[in-house]
Protein backbone atom coordinates (compact mmCIF):
# COMPACT_ATOMS: atom_id res chain seq x y z
CA UNK A 1 0.00 0.00 0.00
CA UNK A 2 1.54 3.46 -0.90
CA UNK A 3 0.40 6.09 1.54
CA UNK A 4 1.05 10.03 1.15
CA UNK A 5 0.55 11.38 4.85
CA UNK A 6 0.25 15.02 4.85
CA UNK A 7 0.60 17.38 8.39
CA UNK A 8 -1.64 20.07 7.02
CA UNK A 9 -0.85 24.21 7.01
CA UNK A 10 -1.20 26.96 5.13
CA UNK A 11 3.00 28.58 5.02
CA UNK A 12 3.91 24.55 5.22
CA UNK A 13 2.54 21.38 4.39
CA UNK A 14 4.66 18.80 5.44
CA UNK A 15 3.82 15.26 3.01
CA UNK A 16 5.70 11.85 2.53
CA UNK A 17 4.97 9.22 0.46
CA UNK A 18 5.73 6.02 1.95
CA UNK A 19 5.31 2.28 1.21
CA UNK A 20 3.97 -0.35 3.16
CA UNK A 21 4.03 -4.04 2.64
CA UNK A 22 4.09 -7.01 4.83
CA UNK A 23 4.87 -4.99 7.85
CA UNK A 24 7.73 -3.06 6.36
CA UNK A 25 7.67 0.59 5.55
CA UNK A 26 9.90 2.39 3.05
CA UNK A 27 10.26 6.00 2.38
CA UNK A 28 9.88 6.76 -1.19
CA UNK A 29 9.61 10.98 -0.80
CA UNK A 30 8.97 13.63 1.54
CA UNK A 31 9.26 17.42 1.70
CA UNK A 32 7.06 20.32 1.78
CA UNK A 33 4.61 22.70 0.10
CA UNK A 34 5.53 25.96 0.85
CA UNK A 35 3.62 29.47 0.20
CA UNK A 36 4.52 32.45 0.53
CA UNK A 37 3.82 34.96 3.04
CA UNK A 38 2.21 38.39 1.48
CA UNK A 39 1.03 36.54 -1.68
CA UNK A 40 -3.05 36.78 -1.38
CA UNK A 41 -4.90 33.53 0.45
CA UNK A 42 -6.25 31.94 -2.53
CA UNK A 43 -3.65 31.91 -4.54
CA UNK A 44 -1.62 30.03 -1.18
CA UNK A 45 -4.83 27.68 -1.07
CA UNK A 46 -4.05 27.14 -5.21
CA UNK A 47 -1.00 26.21 -5.35
CA UNK A 48 -1.59 23.83 -2.05
CA UNK A 49 -3.81 22.22 -4.33
CA UNK A 50 -1.93 22.03 -7.20
CA UNK A 51 1.02 20.71 -5.81
CA UNK A 52 -0.67 18.19 -3.93
CA UNK A 53 -2.18 17.38 -7.16
CA UNK A 54 0.89 16.53 -8.75
CA UNK A 55 2.27 14.53 -5.85
CA UNK A 56 -0.88 12.27 -6.34
CA UNK A 57 -0.35 12.38 -9.94
CA UNK A 58 3.48 11.50 -9.62
CA UNK A 59 3.19 8.68 -7.18
CA UNK A 60 -0.24 7.45 -7.41
CA UNK A 61 -1.11 6.30 -3.41
CA UNK A 62 -3.73 4.12 -2.58
CA UNK A 63 -4.80 6.47 0.11
CA UNK A 64 -4.02 9.79 1.94
CA UNK A 65 -3.96 10.17 5.50
CA UNK A 66 -4.08 13.57 6.73
CA UNK A 67 -3.78 15.16 10.71
CA UNK A 68 -6.76 16.48 11.77
CA UNK A 69 -6.27 19.80 12.97
CA UNK A 70 -5.29 20.27 16.58
CA UNK A 71 -6.78 23.97 17.58
CA UNK A 72 -4.41 26.52 19.51
CA UNK A 73 -5.11 29.75 20.82
CA UNK A 74 -4.93 31.64 17.56
CA UNK A 75 -8.11 31.04 16.00
CA UNK A 76 -6.98 32.98 12.73
CA UNK A 77 -4.45 30.51 12.52
CA UNK A 78 -6.42 27.29 13.16
CA UNK A 79 -8.95 29.11 10.57
CA UNK A 80 -6.31 29.51 7.82
CA UNK A 81 -5.19 25.71 8.41
CA UNK A 82 -8.69 24.43 8.23
CA UNK A 83 -8.97 26.17 4.77
CA UNK A 84 -5.96 24.24 3.70
CA UNK A 85 -6.85 20.71 5.04
CA UNK A 86 -10.54 21.71 3.31
CA UNK A 87 -8.05 22.09 -0.11
CA UNK A 88 -6.28 18.99 0.70
CA UNK A 89 -9.42 16.71 1.70
CA UNK A 90 -11.27 18.28 -1.74
CA UNK A 91 -7.75 17.01 -3.85
CA UNK A 92 -8.39 13.55 -2.37
CA UNK A 93 -11.80 13.37 -2.98
CA UNK A 94 -11.54 14.99 -7.02
CA UNK A 95 -9.13 12.45 -7.35
CA UNK A 96 -10.89 9.25 -5.91
CA UNK A 97 -8.07 8.36 -3.30
CA UNK A 98 -9.36 7.39 0.11
CA UNK A 99 -8.63 9.90 2.07
CA UNK A 100 -8.19 9.52 5.90
CA UNK A 101 -7.75 12.15 9.32
CA UNK A 102 -6.30 11.37 12.48
CA UNK A 103 -5.70 13.35 15.75
CA UNK A 104 -1.93 13.95 16.84
CA UNK A 105 -3.11 11.87 19.85
CA UNK A 106 -4.03 8.82 17.59
CA UNK A 107 -0.83 9.92 15.42
CA UNK A 108 1.36 9.70 18.44
CA UNK A 109 -0.45 6.36 20.25
CA UNK A 110 0.11 4.86 16.83
CA UNK A 111 4.03 6.01 16.20
CA UNK A 112 4.69 5.81 20.06
CA UNK A 113 2.26 3.65 21.78
CA UNK A 114 1.84 6.55 24.01
CA UNK A 115 -1.00 9.46 22.71
CA UNK A 116 0.63 12.27 24.74
CA UNK A 117 4.22 11.21 23.65
CA UNK A 118 6.47 14.46 22.92
CA UNK A 119 7.74 15.49 19.46
CA UNK A 120 11.02 13.87 20.37
CA UNK A 121 9.97 10.63 21.06
CA UNK A 122 7.68 10.80 17.57
CA UNK A 123 10.87 11.82 15.99
CA UNK A 124 13.11 8.92 17.44
CA UNK A 125 10.28 6.32 16.03
CA UNK A 126 9.69 7.57 13.38
CA UNK A 127 13.35 7.51 11.95
CA UNK A 128 13.40 3.99 13.41
CA UNK A 129 10.31 2.54 11.72
CA UNK A 130 11.41 4.31 8.21
CA UNK A 131 14.79 2.97 9.06
CA UNK A 132 15.89 6.28 8.12
CA UNK A 133 19.61 8.41 8.87
CA UNK A 134 18.38 11.49 9.24
CA UNK A 135 15.16 12.99 9.10
CA UNK A 136 13.84 16.20 7.19
CA UNK A 137 15.07 19.72 9.09
CA UNK A 138 11.20 20.95 9.03
CA UNK A 139 9.03 18.94 11.89
CA UNK A 140 6.06 19.51 9.03
CA UNK A 141 7.50 16.81 6.87
CA UNK A 142 8.17 14.31 9.34
CA UNK A 143 5.02 14.51 10.98
CA UNK A 144 3.45 13.59 7.52
CA UNK A 145 5.59 10.84 7.78
CA UNK A 146 4.27 9.93 11.29
CA UNK A 147 0.81 10.36 9.96
CA UNK A 148 1.42 7.97 7.35
CA UNK A 149 2.39 5.33 9.49
CA UNK A 150 -0.48 5.53 11.75
CA UNK A 151 -2.20 4.99 8.89
CA UNK A 152 -0.71 2.03 7.73
CA UNK A 153 -0.71 0.95 11.40
CA UNK A 154 -4.58 1.95 11.33
CA UNK A 155 -5.68 1.40 7.29
CA UNK A 156 -8.08 -2.11 8.35
CA UNK A 157 -10.02 -0.29 10.96
CA UNK A 158 -10.09 3.56 9.51
CA UNK A 159 -13.34 4.81 7.67
CA UNK A 160 -12.58 6.79 4.60
CA UNK A 161 -13.77 10.01 4.34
Amino acid sequence: MRILGIDPGFAITGYSIIDYEGNKFKLINSGAVTTKAGVSFPIRLTKIFDDISMLIDEYKPDAISVEELFFNNNVKTAINVAQARGVILTVGCKKNIPTFEYTPLQIKQSVTGYGRADKIQVQKMVKTILNVENLPKLDDTTDSMAAAICHAHSAKFSQKI
